[in-house]
């Protein structure tokens, strides 16, 4: 089932990576990575009352201080730096940064938790790459400088880097916690840091705005519903029932997924390199799931 919960993520998020980019036009960085804090808190703690887990209880003294460390690290960091990137460089550059997760992951999965990939992975891993990158030729966006790219491009490694080694210390806790307090208790370790700093923000009535309805909650509304609430329930479920590499591998297939939803709701063609990509991409899931 692990596998299955890493595809659905790639998908999921592909579908949020759209709704974002859009706010992320009008919204800044951080405000828009705290609304989605925010936004999936509040649909988390209703729904690990719903599903019984609000009793659990820690195994372990550190599982909750490693949660919400996971949160602070792969959430309130990553994200915001993702956002920024985002906003610099644009999706289609972005998407091969992106592709530094799956390394990232492998290696601190690796150094951290002695898991191993097979020779077969690895090839699934590079086709998988491969395709991601024969579709991310993409043009910097109009007016973009060296400079703002080797930036954006910078911000964008880092939150990667930050990324897998959040999920990658959180996944001994994984293994023995359910999914829903889990990942909650990880969201709740994120917005203990970033309210504080959106309170002592000088744009912290700029930032607060965001959460009165208006015109921008038309992308920014579901897509910190998909991208921080039912893809990070996925992500984590995926996380906790397979290996970290082979989970990081499928969920970096959203790019492909993003193509065919560019093509659908975006109208931009869908050409043979990205037919091609597709397929490559195709041949190294079936292998890592195999």
């Amino acid at each position: 089932m692990g596998n299955l919960y890493a595809l659905l993520t790639a998908f999921v998020w592909a579908g949020a990576v759209i709704l974002l980019k859009r706010a992320g036009d009008e919204i800044p960085p951080f405000a828009l990575n705290f609304f989605r804090v925010v936004i999936s808190t509040t649909l988390f703690v209703p729904t690990v009352l719903l599903a019984g887990q609000a009793g659990w209880r820690p195994v372990a003294a550190t599982d909750v201080p490693l949660l919400f460390a996971s949160g602070i690290i792969a959430i309130a960091i990553s994200d915001t730096l993702f956002h920024a990137s985002l906003n610099l460089i644009g999706a289609g550059i972005s998407s091969i940064v992106d592709c530094l997760y799956p390394p990232f992951a492998v290696l601190f999965a690796w150094t951290l938790l002695g898991e191993r990939l097979s020779g077969r992975q690895f090839l699934g891993m590079a086709l998988v790459l491969g395709g991601v990158l024969a579709a991310a030729r993409h043009a910097p966006p109009p007016g973009a400088t060296r400079r703002r790219i080797l930036l954006g491009s910078l911000l964008g490694v880092l939150a990667m880097a930050a990324l897998a080694f959040g999920i990658v210390i959180a996944k001994p806790v994984l293994e023995h916690s359910p999914v829903l307090w889990a990942t909650a208790t990880r969201q709740v370790g994120c917005l203990l840091v970033l309210g504080p700093i959106a309170l002592a923000s000088p744009r912290r009535r700029e930032i607060f705005r965001l959460f009165r309805p208006s015109r921008i909650w038309r992308f920014a509304l579901p897509g910190a519903v998909l991208g921080s609430y039912v893809s990070l329930i996925l992500w984590i479920a995926g996380m906790k029932y397979t290996k970290v590499g082979v989970a990081a591998i499928l969920n970096q297939s959203s790019v492909i997924y993003i193509l065919f939803l560019a093509a659908l709701f975006l109208g931009e063609p869908f050409t043979r390199r990205k037919a091609v990509a597709s397929a490559l991409a195709l041949a190294g899931i079936i292998l890592v799931t195999l």
